[in-house]
C-alpha cells in the first residue's frame, strides 16, 4: 500500500510498473518493448516512459541499479516488494472500459463537411493501418508457435490480450473494406449520399441476436 497522503499512481505509471514486474529493465529496454506491449493498450504511457521509473522509485515501488554497457553508464530499474503489492492491489480492482481514439474514424464522422474523396482517403488509411497490424500479429503469433516469442514464458497471459488486439485489427480491416465499398458509390458531396438502410437493419439484427444469447 502507498503511504497515506500520497496520490495514487496513474494508469500509465502502473503500466510501466507492470513491465518492470515482468523483468528489470532500463528506460531504453522499456521503450524497446513498449510498442508490442503497453503501447497497444495504453499509448498515453509513452509520454511517461522516461520519467516513470524515477517516479516509481520516489514512491518506493521500484529501485534503480547503476551499471555499464561497455563504457556507457546504464541504470536498470526493478520492482520492489512494495511495488509488487501495490501492483497486485491495483490489478485486482476492475478497470474502466475501452476508450477509442481513432482519428481516421473521427474524420469520416464529419465527412459531410469535406468531400467523399476525403472520406475515402481516411478509410483507405484505416484499412492500411489494420493490414499492417495484421501482418505484425501474424509474425508475433508465428514466433510464439515456434517457441521464440518475446517473453515466451508469458504466452498464456499474452495470448488473452493479444487475441483481442489481433481481432480488433481484423475488425477494423473488415469494417474499412466494407465502408469503402459503400462510400465509393457516394456522390462527391456526402450530404447527398443515401443511407444504407439494409446495413443498419443487419447491424441491429446482429446486436439483438447477441442480446438474446445472453438470456
Amino acid at each position: 500500500m502507498l503511504s497515506r497522503g500520497k496520490p495514487e499512481p496513474s494508469t500509465a505509471l502502473f503500466g510501466v510498473l507492470g513491465l518492470l514486474a515482468v523483468r528489470p529493465m532500463s528506460t531504453y529496454e522499456l521503450a524497446k518493448h513498449f510498442d508490442r506491449s503497453l503501447g497497444r493498450v495504453w499509448p498515453r504511457a509513452r509520454s511517461k516512459l522516461f520519467e516513470a521509473p524515477k517516479r516509481l522509485e520516489e514512491l518506493g515501488l521500484a529501485r534503480s541499479t547503476p551499471g555499464l554497457v561497455g563504457r556507457r553508464p546504464r541504470t536498470v530499474y526493478s520492482i520492489t516488494p512494495k511495488g509488487r503489492r501495490a501492483l497486485a492491489t491495483w490489478l485486482a480492482r476492475p478497470g474502466s472500459g475501452p476508450e477509442l481514439e481513432f482519428e481516421q474514424l473521427l474524420k469520416v464522422f464529419f465527412a459531410e463537411h469535406a468531400s467523399t474523396e476525403a472520406a475515402v482517403t481516411n478509410l483507405e488509411a484505416a484499412r492500411d493501418w489494420a493490414r499492417a497490424q495484421i501482418d505484425e500479429h501474424i509474425a508475433v503469433g508465428r514466433a510464439y508457435l515456434e517457441g521464440t516469442g518475446t517473453f515466451q514464458e508469458r504466452l498464456a497471459v499474452n495470448l488473452i490480450a493479444g487475441t483481442f488486439l489481433a481481432r480488433f485489427a481484423m475488425t477494423v480491416e473488415q469494417w474499412a473494406t466494407w465502408a469503402l465499398g459503400v462510400v465509393q458509390s457516394w456522390p462527391d458531396d456526402p450530404r447527398k449520399a443515401a443511407p444504407n438502410i439494409a446495413a443498419l437493419e443487419q447491424v441491429v439484427r446482429e446486436l439483438e441476436s447477441i442480446r438474446t444469447s445472453r438470456r
